[in-house]
């Protein structure tokens, strides 16, 4: 049989760990993808945070090679597709609702003296513009402060985010797994966390009978990580450098490591948070839902 090929980003385990398990496990062999996952793009190097979410590309940092033609889709959270579909200048859109429900954690330094969100008041947040950090952070805390008082900054990714954290060039950060287990470990404190909903980007040479291949690898591989995720713990744990702090399976909360069959976008959801980030300035108010979102998975 010969094997269609696919090229999609290898981005942090918490969000392509059902690709790496159905590679483990030939799922997607068995479906007739020869799925490739593609090193991603280099986070960019932020010397000094950035203020203005305009100064930096919703294409930047791990994202690059999707709009650059080098893979077929990548898997990012629901209001950064949603500005990249806008953005796309090859045609991305919204295929599907991506198969990990993430979790973005706020911490703050241990002698920070900030216990809950109310504290973060004028405070510095450092985030990655146009990815899950940037946007649940203003989520996260717009219930507690007035909109002129969350001070979201761009500081890069995950690794250099606690970089700046430790070195006082931020007051908290964003993080998603395993930095929040690691974050918990050296003593940072928790302020707030909240779950959210991704989704898939693809190009139009991404057929629907060619992701519907590759959603029927996804869906055994979540079931198979559903049954038992501690066999593929160590995706996370290879994640953080040891000199900052080693960690083992069993620092992980399982309830923060959620995974579902992927699902349909459908037009409610987008509507309601494309008028949020609207009402933010994070995007044009020039957008359809017919525009951004072609959902080319099987609602089972």
């Amino acid at each position: 049989m010969t094997l269609k090929k696919v090229r999609s980003v290898r981005s942090g385990a918490i969000f392509t760990l059902p690709y790496l398990v159905g590679l483990e496990h030939g799922y997607f062999e068995q479906e007739g993808i020869d799925l490739e996952l593609v090193a991603p793009g280099a986070y960019d190097a932020v010397v000094k945070p950035i203020e203005e979410h305009e100064l930096v590309s919703s294409f930047g940092g791990i994202s690059k090679p999707f709009e650059s033609g080098d893979v077929s889709f990548y898997r990012a959270c629901e209001w950064g597709q949603i500005r990249r579909s806008h953005d796309s200048s090859r045609g991305g859109q919204i295929i599907a609702k991506r198969a990990s429900v993430a979790s973005q954690a706020i911490f703050v330094r241990p002698d920070s003296g900030i216990l809950h969100p109310q504290g973060l008041a004028n405070r510095t947040v450092g985030v990655n513009f146009h990815h899950g950090s940037h946007y649940l952070a203003i989520q996260s805390l717009e219930g507690f402060l007035e909109a002129d008082e969350i001070k979201v900054v761009h500081a890069g990714g995950p690794a250099e985010r606690f970089r700046k954290l430790r070195d006082g060039e931020v007051d908290a950060v964003a993080l998603m797994e395993p930095w929040t287990t690691a974050a918990e470990k050296l003593g940072y404190v928790l302020v707030t966390e909240a779950f959210y909903v991704g989704s898939e980007i693809a190009s139009a040479d991404v057929d629907p009978e060619t992701f519907a291949a590759v959603d029927r690898g996804v869906r055994r591989a979540v079931a198979t990580i559903n049954a038992d995720i501690r066999p593929y713990l160590h995706h996370f744990v290879e994640e953080i450098p040891q000199e900052l702090v080693r960690l083992e399976p069993a620092d992980f909360r399982p309830g923060r490591l959620r995974y579902a069959d992927p699902e349909p976008y459908p037009q409610g959801e987008f509507e309601r948070t494309y008028r949020w980030m609207v009402r933010w300035g994070l995007i044009e108010p020039e957008s359809t839902f017919s525009a951004i979102v072609d959902n080319r998975v099987v609602n089972v």
